[in-house]
């Protein structure tokens, strides 16, 4: 065991340090339920960041997809032969495969097939961000439509 002397007076200090352990030991006693506490005002906090992190994810997912989905629609919508039914049809594959469900399509023109060689045609997606949430209810973007519009030129033999 090594003694510790105070360098000004020789005093041997090892019976204060069992002192101060002594009194720091109590005051940590004291202070039991400390932890408790600022976890209770830590909490709240720590809780919104996560769940508005899951729902911006979320939302940042979603429009990747409706994007995606636009465009295939669009590429759909360009060829010779294609129909509105078509191009939805695609739209709403591309969708089902990314769990998206409850989506608007709009196509402009209605009949894709009826417009002239390099006449813009455009494929919109829209969903309530409401429908396609992962939490219960959203607590930032409830109240958001998410949309995403392809517009491409017409491709045809004629």
């Amino acid at each position: 065991m090594t003694v510790t002397k105070n360098r000004e007076t020789g005093e041997d200090l090892t019976g204060r340090r069992g002192k101060v352990d002594k009194l720091s030991g109590s005051y940590r006693l004291k202070r039991r339920g400390a932890s408790a506490v600022e976890f209770a005002m830590v909490a709240p906090v720590f809780f919104l960041l996560v769940f508005g992190m899951i729902e911006y994810g979320r939302m940042v997912m979603v429009q990747q997809v409706i994007t995606n989905a636009s465009r295939e629609g669009a590429r759909r919508a360009i060829l010779d032969g294609a129909s509105a039914t078509d191009v939805t049809q695609v739209v709403n594959n591309y969708l089902q495969s990314g769990s998206i469900s409850g989506a608007t399509i709009a196509i402009n023109p209605a009949d894709p097939s009826a417009a002239v060689n390099g006449a813009p045609i455009s494929v919109t997606v829209r969903v309530g961000f409401d429908q396609v949430s992962w939490l219960p209810s959203p607590m930032f973007l409830g109240e958001a439509n998410l949309t995403a519009t392809t517009v491409m030129r017409r491709e045809s033999a004629n």
